[in-house]
């Protein structure tokens, strides 16, 4: 462990959620990477690293205003602490009103003149976020205010940032930012990029930042099988897990009894959420409505979808709402022809139809089969496998920087209103959908025309057979963020 490294502290009363966070910023579960003996109670301290910048992370006991003989050593510790840190991380719990003892802590800890962030945990969701006014009663700047909730990975992002700021450069990442200026360069004079507006460029890779604890199972699938009445949903979940069903587990749902089924194959445990028993006395109206509500709740807990459609039957308008649904949620998609051994004759034509009807669902493959006589049954189950695996892929940001600047050079970028747009890096951010960042000089100005050009071009050069992709123009300084950022193609 470095001993020129900079120090971060951990401070605030007990609950408030210091060990969650120093669990977080660790990457680790388990925070305790080393002990340093305390007084009465041990500070914990690990190194960390946020992107390329590393800095010791210390965790102090909670701060207690009793006249405990132990809670009055842990404040003199954690103030002692305080004083040796570079940077203070004073953490309140956002449940709450602001409290008089957290702003004399939070007085005394600002006289020592040190790198201060007053964070507020507990910030749940965006109702919670309106709470964070009242902290501005402490007398901090905007820019030294954060809300989070540690445990739902909300707002961290920017604290991060905030703290990467504060520690010294990477001398490696300083000499390839360096070069990649230089290559850059190269590649104005050839041509290949517009200029820039006379603006500096320093390679962020802050989107990079992801949610290390919240690593995704990828041997774990949830299939919503969606369709109105009486396409075949059933039966073609009796045809996917087998009559025999040993090794499947059947679990009651919530509402109109749902039925979820549990099926091994290939290494993979693929879970059928199944709307069986959609049936209801009443205008077709009110079907429409019960049908599209309880979709909405399988689409919540699926990450997969298929879309089934009866062959032997018209396309309605009610098939292409819950269809877009699956578009809307942004899931993995195979669209399942039923009955098809009542039809076999017009394949090309129905094809066609759903093509012209559904073409949010261009990516998705269409496969006929017979429930009734286990036709092509086999197959479906090895194309749910290998659109999951497309789902979830990751792509290099080596290769896709390299596609991303074979697009540019085949399509130049537009100049809308003369204005010169330029493409500096692309990244994948995220799975479930795949979602890439370009980091730009004028990201407003990317026309949702050139971001569906670049998603083709992206399918020309790899497998995203059955994924939607979403592209997020964004700029040097701006956030990736899942809820306020994202735009979704």
């Amino acid at each position: 462990m470095q001993n020129n490294l900079k120090k971060v502290a951990l401070i605030g009363q007990p609950n408030v959620g210091k060990s969650s966070l120093f669990n977080r910023l660790s990457n680790k579960r388990i925070a305790i990477v080393s002990d340093v003996a305390g007084t009465t109670r041990d500070i914990r301290k690990n190194e960390i690293q946020i992107i390329d910048r590393s800095a010791l992370l210390l965790d102090t006991g909670g701060i207690d205003e009793t006249n405990d003989e132990i809670f009055v050593n842990v404040k003199a510790q954690a103030i002692r602490t305080a004083k040796d840190a570079d940077i203070i991380l004073f953490l309140v719990d956002g449940k709450n009103i602001p409290d008089d003892k957290d702003k004399e802590l939070f007085y005394e800890l600002l006289r020592l003149g040190k790198e201060l962030a007053l964070v507020v945990n507990k910030i749940d969701n965006d109702k919670e976020l309106e709470r964070l006014w009242e902290f501005f009663e402490f007398g901090i700047g905007d820019e030294n205010l954060f809300g989070i909730s540690v445990s739902h990975n909300r707002g961290t992002k920017k604290l991060y940032e905030w703290i990467y700021d504060k520690l010294p450069e990477n001398e490696e990442t300083v000499k390839a930012q360096e070069e990649q200026k230089r290559i850059e360069a190269l590649k104005e004079e050839f041509g290949e990029f517009y200029e820039d507006d006379d603006e500096d460029f320093s390679t962020d890779e802050l989107e990079k930042i992801e949610d290390e604890e919240s690593v995704l199972d990828d041997t774990s699938i949830n299939v919503a099988i969606i369709g109105r009445v009486n396409v075949g949903k059933s039966s073609i979940l009796n045809s996917l897990v087998g009559e025999k069903r040993s090794v499947v587990s059947s679990i009651a749902g919530t509402t109109i009894d749902p039925v979820d089924e549990t099926y091994f194959y290939k290494d993979k445990k693929i879970t059928f959420v199944d709307t069986a028993g959609l049936r209801r006395r009443g205008s077709i109206e009110g079907i429409e409505k019960f049908a599209l509500m309880r979709t909405k709740e399988m689409l919540e807990k699926a990450n997969m979808a298929l879309v089934v459609l009866d062959a032997s039957r018209e396309l309605t308008d009610l098939d292409e709402k819950i269809a877009g649904l699956v578009d809307e949620y942004g899931l993995g998609t195979i669209i399942v022809l039923n009955k098809w051994d009542e039809n076999m004759d017009t394949f090309q034509k129905l094809e066609e139809e759903i093509r012209r009807r559904f073409r949010f669902l261009a990516y998705a493959p269409i496969i006929a089969v017979s429930a009734k006589t286990g036709r092509s049954i086999d197959r479906l189950k090895d194309k749910i496998v290998d659109i999951f695996e497309n789902y979830t892929q990751r792509i290099s940001t080596s290769k896709l920087n390299k596609v991303i600047e074979e697009a540019v050079i085949r399509h130049a970028l537009p100049s809308p209103n003369g204005a010169r747009l330029r493409i500096y890096y692309s990244t994948q951010f995220s799975t479930r959908p795949p979602r890439v960042a370009v980091v730009m000089n004028k990201p407003q100005l990317l026309h949702y025309s050139y971001k569906r050009y670049l998603i083709n071009f992206l399918r020309e050069q790899f497998n995203f057979e059955g994924t939607p992709i979403h592209i997020v123009a964004r700029g040097k300084n701006s956030n990736i963020d899942d809820e306020g950022y994202l735009e979704q193609e």
